[in-house]
C-alpha cells in the first residue's frame, strides 16, 4: 500500500459500480483480483476496494451487484489519467451497467483507517450551501460484533426520513467487522441536523465512545467538486454543482 498521506488534503474520489445481472461472480472477485493492477498505478497514493450492503447505512445484508472504489491520488491529472485510460477500467465498462465517480475536496478527517489518514490533517470549513459529503467506517471489535449489530440498525434505517440526504450507502472491506457509510447532503445545515438532533443517531454515537465498539475508526467530510455518471439511475448531485 501507499505511504501515508502528507498533511495537505488529497484529491479523493468515489467510484460505484453498478454490476450487470448474472455477473456477480465476477464483482466477488474483483474485490481481489483488482488490488494488484491497482497498486501500480501511478500517482494513486490510497485506496480501497469496498463491497456494499443492502439499505442506506451499515448493513448485515451483502449487495453482490454494487462494488466501490475510494481513492486519493497525487494530483487531479493522475486521477483523470487513470480514469480516461486505464485497462482495468475497460474491464469494469465490460461488467457493469452503470458507474457513478464522485471527485471530493476533504474538509476535515479524524481517525485511521488501516493505520493512517488518507485524506487531509487540516480542517477546512464547508463552502455556504453547498453539498457535503460524509465517510464513517470502523473496524469492529469482534468482541463487540454483537452488541454493535443490534444497536446499528436502528440509525441505519433513520437516515430513510433524513431531510436533506440526497444519497446514502453501506461499504465494507469485510462482512461484519470493516463497515462504512458514504452519504451525501444538500447541505452542511441538513447534515448536521441529522447527526445531532435524530435520537437514533445520537444513542449510536453514545454507545460507541462508552462501550468501545471499534478498534479502529474514521470520520471525514468532504466538499463534492464534480460528478459522473449515474447511481441507481440517477445523479443525486445533478444541478447542485
Amino acid at each position: 500500500m501507499a505511504p501515508s498521506a502528507p498533511s495537505s488534503p488529497a484529491r479523493t474520489t468515489l467510484t460505484l459500480f453498478g454490476v450487470k445481472p448474472g455477473h456477480w461472480r465476477w464483482g466477488l472477485a474483483q474485490m481481489g483480483t483488482s488490488v494488484r493492477p491497482l497498486q501500480q498505478v501511478k500517482g494513486l497514493r490510497f485506496f480501497k476496494l469496498l463491497g456494499s450492503g443492502q439499505g442506506r447505512g451499515f448493513s448485515l445484508k451483502p449487495n453482490f451487484y454494487r462494488y466501490g472504489l475510494m481513492a486519493t491520488w497525487d494530483s487531479p491529472s493522475a486521477a483523470q489519467d487513470f480514469f480516461e485510460g486505464h485497462p482495468l477500467l475497460e474491464e469494469y465498462r465490460q461488467h457493469t451497467f452503470e458507474q457513478y465517480t464522485l471527485t471530493l475536496q476533504p474538509l476535515q478527517a479524524h481517525g485511521l483507517w488501516s493505520g493512517q489518514n488518507p485524506f487531509t490533517q487540516e480542517t477546512h470549513p464547508a463552502p455556504a450551501g453547498a453539498p457535503i459529503a460524509v465517510l464513517t467506517r470502523a473496524s469492529i471489535r469482534l468482541t463487540k460484533a454483537i452488541d454493535f449489530w443490534i444497536n446499528v440498525p436502528k440509525a441505519s434505517e433513520s437516515l430513510d426520513n433524513a431531510e436533506g440526504l440526497l444519497g446514502s450507502i453501506g461499504l465494507g472491506e469485510a462482512p461484519l467487522v470493516r463497515q462504512a457509510t458514504f452519504s451525501l447532503w444538500r447541505d452542511e445545515a441538513s447534515m448536521k441536523a441529522y447527526a445531532y438532533r435524530q435520537a437514533a443517531h445520537r444513542e449510536v454515537i453514545k454507545r460507541t465512545r462508552s462501550q468501545g465498539w471499534y478498534s479502529e475508526e474514521m470520520f471525514a467530510r468532504f466538499t463534492p467538486l464534480s460528478s459522473e455518471g449515474t447511481w441507481n439511475g440517477v445523479d443525486p448531485l445533478a444541478g447542485l454543482l
